[in-house]
């Protein structure tokens, strides 16, 4: 009994955990789609910076993460 009342308690805890996708994870997947979008690698930058150091003049915000505290950043490079 204590089993079926301890696991969905302990998967309930987790699950914000996992919720909130790591910046290195968001980041990797944005650039895949921006590189299935015929990018080159080397033709852009993605960077995750604090809400609070975004500049609108030095990219385009393009995702979030870490519970919306950081956003990814793009910058296309000539």
């Amino acid at each position: 009994m204590k089993t079926k009342i301890v696991i969905p308690l302990f998967l309930a805890l987790l699950a914000p955990a996992f919720a909130h996708a790591s910046c290195e994870s968001v980041i990797e997947e944005i650039r895949q789609k921006i590189i299935n979008n015929g990018v080159p690698k080397d033709g852009f930058s993605l960077v995750a910076v604090p809400n609070d150091e975004v500049d609108p003049a030095k990219g385009q915000v393009v995702g979030h993460c870490q519970n919306d505290t950081y956003k990814i950043i793009y910058t296309r490079h000539q």
